[in-house]
């Protein structure tokens, strides 16, 4: 089953968290994870995936310019339903704890319920999720004052989400087999 990362990031810490992300993906047998930059990504390849895993930085609450300039090229694949039934998530890094992860996270889920996709979230069940409250996908506070690109907490985060996204993936895609 093909799972594709896209992330935009400017600090690093976008990046760090779609290589968490990428690697609890990895961990789930079958699983080809494409963790792609928005320069680097196609949007002509998406329809070939089965899973679509997208995140940028939160900018005053919402998706950063890089990435919503590459979701803004995916009106052809809405137009012909390519991504009706692809898994997807998402997740977002910001600088200060109430910089705006929730509507950030929320806005970046909004395409993807446009185009038809089953969008997987994180639950509360995993201990550093559970007071930590990133429900919507992963969305991690990565403070500027700090060397560390992303926190122990976040990689954690983020390695769980990659690893439930394959494995709904590999449910669904077998169920459809």
């Amino acid at each position: 089953m093909k799972i594709c990362i896209v992330y935009d990031s400017e600090g690093g810490h976008t990046q760090a968290l779609a290589q968490a992300i990428a690697q609890g993906a990895e961990m789930v047998e079958g699983s080809e994870v494409y963790l792609q930059s928005v320069e680097e990504a196609d949007v002509y390849k998406l329809h070939e995936m089965d899973a679509i895993i997208w995140g940028s930085p939160g900018h005053f609450g919402t998706i950063s310019s890089g990435l919503k300039a590459w979701i803004d090229k995916l009106g052809y694949l809405w137009a012909e339903g390519k991504l009706i039934n692809k898994i997807g998530a998402v997740f977002c890094t910001t600088a200060t704890e109430h910089g705006g992860l929730e509507s950030t996270m929320l806005n970046l889920i909004t395409p993807m319920l446009h185009q038809g996709m089953i969008i997987v979230g994180l639950p509360g069940n995993l201990p550093e999720n559970a007071t930590y409250g990133s429900y919507y996908g992963v969305g991690v506070t990565c403070p500027i004052d700090s060397d560390e690109v992303l926190s122990e907490n976040g990689a954690v985060l983020g390695r769980a989400l990659g690893e439930r996204v394959a494995l709904v993936t590999k449910k669904f895609v077998n169920q459809q087999a």
